[in-house]
């Protein structure tokens, strides 16, 4: 398994009205979940950079406990990292996760959303996970395209920007 992902120089970078790109993984349970299987509705695809850190426990808890109004508005959630299927099952399930957690382990997915590449940490340039969320229209366009969020704080400053 490569951790690293791939090795473009600068990941591409989505904006509204782009199709967002295709992506078929498995989740928690090993079972295949598709952006296909949400058109019609609006989607919420957030990438983060791994499970039962504190951060990502941080915003995954925030859209767990902000679900329901989503939900409500229209709009599901799904969750991706590098992990294995084992690892977000234990994250699920530790935190009473309900929205599905996918494993792009190869950085694939990432890359193609533009959630993979270079990024400062501590005042160093590293490769890794962007902290990245979107939300998907009903026909599959990228409606929003926020990137380097912030984990404390985001999924109400989402709900703000899509008046939920």
């Amino acid at each position: 398994m490569n951790r690293k992902g791939p090795t473009l120089s600068e990941s591409t970078r989505l904006a509204p009205g782009d199709k967002a790109p295709a992506f078929s993984l498995p989740d928690a349970d090993g079972n295949t979940v598709s952006l296909a299987d949400y058109r019609g509705r609006r989607v919420v695809v957030y990438f983060y950079p791994a499970a039962s850190t504190p951060g990502c426990t941080k915003e995954a808890c925030d859209f767990r406990d902000n679900l329901r109004d989503l939900n409500d508005a229209g709009l599901d959630v799904v969750g991706i990292s590098p992990d294995p299927p084992a690892k977000l099952a234990k994250f699920r399930d530790a935190e009473g996760l309900t929205f599905p957690l996918l494993s792009d382990p190869d950085c694939t997915v990432l890359t193609a959303w533009g959630a993979y590449g270079e990024k400062k940490m501590y005042g160093k340039t590293v490769r890794g996970v962007i902290r990245s969320t979107f939300v998907v229209d009903e026909k599959g366009k990228v409606a929003l395209a926020q990137y380097n969020v912030k984990a404390t704080g985001h999924v109400a400053k989402l709900r703000r920007d899509l008046s939920v």
